[in-house]
Formats: C-alpha cells, structure tokens, sequence
C-alpha cells in the first residue's frame, strides 16, 4: 500500500495530467483534493486528448476509483458536461465518487466573481471568473452548499433561500446587478442532484476502507504551490491549498497516511494571469518559448507567460510540500536551444536574495541571477531510457536537481503517455 500525493509545484500547468495518467496505471483510488474547474489538467492517451477539469485523471484506467473530494469546490453543469463529454469515448465513468462534502459553485459565485474582477480595474487578480473565490468563501462563512445538500430538497430550498437574501442584496445594492431567481436556481440544482446523486457518497470511509485493503491511493492536486493562498505570490494566488498538506485534509485521510510526495516541474517556468514572475522573457524569445511549448491554458485558453527555471522558487515548494521526488515535463520543448539559463538567486538592488519572497511587491523588484548551461540541440522525444538522453541533456537535469535538493524520478519528453522516462 502506498499513498502518493502528486502536486504542481510552479504556478500550474506544469503537467501534473500527465504524470497522474501514467502513474495511475497502478492505482486502485485516485482523489482530487483541491480546487475547482479553474485548473485543467490535459491528458492524451489511447482514448483521445481530454482537458479535464474536475474529474481526476486516472479515470481512463477502468479499475481505478476516481474520487472529487471534499476540498474541491463543484460546479455541477461544468461535471455532467465533462461526464457526458468522456463517455462519448467509450470511457467507463461508473467508478467516478463525488464527495458529499464537496461544496458547490453556485450562479451568484460567478456573478460575483466577474463583478468583483471588474471593480479591481487595473489592480486585478486574473482570476477565470468561475466562482471559484466566492465559493470557498462561503465555505469559510459557513453559508455554502455542499453536494450532499442536492439529496433533500425541502432542506435545500430552505438553505438556498436564506443565502439567496444575503446574495441578492449584494449584487442588487453594491455591483447593481439583477437578483438571482430562487425558484429557477432551485429546479436548476434540484435536477442536477438528481442526475449526480447515483455518485454522491461519503468519501473518506471508502478511502479508509482502501488503506484497510493496502489499496495504492492517489492524491492529485490542482494548480501549484506558488499559488498556494498562505505561501503563494499573495494577492495573486488561488483560493485554496494546491500543497501536499492539503491532500489529506481535501481527501478525508489522516496526514501520516501520506507516504510520498511527487512534486511536478516543467522544465522552464510558465505563469498565467497575474503577478510576478522574476524570469518571465518577454518579446520575440518568450513568444516562441510558448509556441513551441503550445503554452496556452487548458482551462481559458490564454496564453501563458513563459520564462526560464527558477531554482529559487523550486527549493521553496519542493520545502513547502516534502517533496521526495520530483517529474520534470516538456524537456522536449528545450531540445533546440543552444544555451539554457537557471536562476540560482534573485538581486534586488545591491543585495542577494537566495529566499523566496513573502511579499509579492518585493518579489515584483526581484532580477534573476542566471546560470547559464549549453543546449543539447537534439530531439529526445523517441527517446525511452534515462540513459539515453543526450550529454547536455543529463547535465541539465543534474544541475536542476543540486539546485532543487531533490532527485528526478520522471522526465516527460512529449504529450503522449509513453513519452515519459521513469528513472
């Protein structure tokens, strides 16, 4: 039995899709403990190419149960389409489990959401506008509602009811927006309780029932842990808790239950929407670090900033996380480069800063300090063993591992499942 947790360990998109459809191959559970569909995790296997939001990756693998857990916050339309979606592939969604924990994304989350973004002006977050901020909100007022609410609908309509007076008189007196219907939001959400009620169940005994078992259990995370809402570029960071820690607690398993960390990287730095990133290259050479990378959002399709590997900000999350093991993805997409630079320290004035910074102001102020290493200007996307990878290659890798202080266990050279080298 084994308990992996699998967490982005950048700003997002770092492939962690990828990492947890091959490794789930050995899986009897897969759990996604954070979030909501503001991250997008892609996937292609011998199905098809899929952008799953909500749905853990491992459910191509027809004997793997795929849990949402209860840190995930749901938007029910968004998870039906997605159910609807990956069944017109022929792929068996029968072991798919929603928590009955899981909070809901509700119409006034988003109203909310794209109000308050607005009101930001210049000074915005670059959220996706997808309710996700108001809902974990109204998680930490106690006032949201959580899947298992959808089961009774006279307690539903009463819950609904006493948030919606709350809810309509700030989007009617403060942004002046029209009210949300009770009555059209309540046959709305009472019918997709109906159509997800065959998969809402309480989770954290199955997933107890599993460790009983020595069941392999994967817990996959959502976004990275610079967006982390503690730790992360603070104000531009998500709403919940990408890190390793959280894992247990958006799961229902006990902390000591976690027996490794999997951290993801991409082999350079990628950051969309909002705030600092010290190594972001700007102009002709970023904008061609994200065609080769095809370096747009899998959930907004906006196009991600680019820029080299920041060791700092790795040693920073590989600490954050406990991190025992590292992958590293789209090594490929440097394959052409004659040099590749790391940043090993930031400056900001006269002074060396070898810390990731609290404050997202100074980190703004903060000058990569870069050391500069050769290319290997050939493909490694044919290539199936470490070994194998070219001589620069291996050097690269070494380099980012003494200056990460953690091994490299998986190096992903293309999108496709085989295209991953286990060391």
């Amino acid at each position: 039995m084994a308990v992996i947790a699998i967490v982005g360990s950048q700003w997002g998109d770092e492939g962690k899709g990828k990492i947890i459809d091959t490794l789930a191959e050995k899986a009897d559970i897969v759990v996604r403990f954070s979030g909501g569909d503001n991250a997008g995790h892609t996937v292609i296997n011998p199905y098809g190419e899929f952008r799953l939001h909500l749905i853990p990756s491992g459910i191509f693998y027809p004997q793997t149960t795929c849990i949402i857990g209860s840190g995930v916050v749901v938007n029910p339309a968004i998870l039906l389409q997605e159910i609807t979606e990956i069944q017109a592939y022929d792929v068996d969604v029968s072991r798919l489990i929603l928590s009955d924990r899981a909070h809901l994304i509700m119409p006034y989350h988003i109203l909310l959401d794209k109000a308050e973004e607005k009101r930001r002006g210049q000074a915005m977050i670059g959220t996706t506008c997808r309710g996700i901020g108001p809902a974990f909100a109204d998680k930490a007022a106690r006032i949201g509602i959580r899947a298992g609410d959808l089961l009774d609908d006279n307690s539903f309509y009463h819950h609904l009811k006493s948030v919606l007076d709350i809810k309509n008189e700030i989007l009617t007196k403060i942004y002046n927006i029209a009210p949300v219907s009770l009555e059209k939001t309540y046959e709305q959400y009472r019918d997709y309780g109906k159509q997800l009620a065959p998969i809402i169940q309480e989770t954290s005994t199955i997933l107890h029932k599993g460790l009983a078992n020595n069941d392999s259990i994967l817990l996959e995370g959502a976004q990275g842990a610079l967006l982390d809402l503690d730790f992360g570029t603070y104000p531009y960071v998500t709403s919940s808790s990408p890190l390793a820690g959280a894992g247990a607690v958006g799961s229902g398993l006990g902390p000591k239950e976690i027996n490794h960390v999997i951290g993801v990287f991409k082999a350079y730095n990628t950051r969309v929407g909002e705030g600092p990133m010290p190594t972001e290259l700007k102009g002709e050479f970023g904008d061609l670090m994200r065609e080769k990378g095809h370096e747009y959002g899998a959930t907004t399709a906006r196009p991600r900033r680019c820029g080299w590997f920041d060791a700092v900000a790795a040693r920073f999350s590989i600490q954050l996380n406990s991190c025992d093991a590292t992958a590293l993805t789209h090594l490929d997409v440097l394959d052409s480069l004659s040099t590749i630079k790391i940043c090993t320290s930031y400056q900001v004035n006269r002074e060396i800063l070898n810390y990731f910074p609290s404050k997202a102001s100074l980190l703004k102020q903060c000058q990569p300090i870069y050391e500069e290493l050769p290319g290997w200007q050939t493909s490694t996307r044919n290539i199936h063993s470490f070994q194998q990878l070219p001589a620069k290659a291996l050097a690269y890798i070494a380099r980012l591992e003494e200056l990460s202080g953690c091994p490299i266990k998986f190096i992903s050279t293309g999108p496709r499942r085989e295209q991953v080298i286990r060391r």
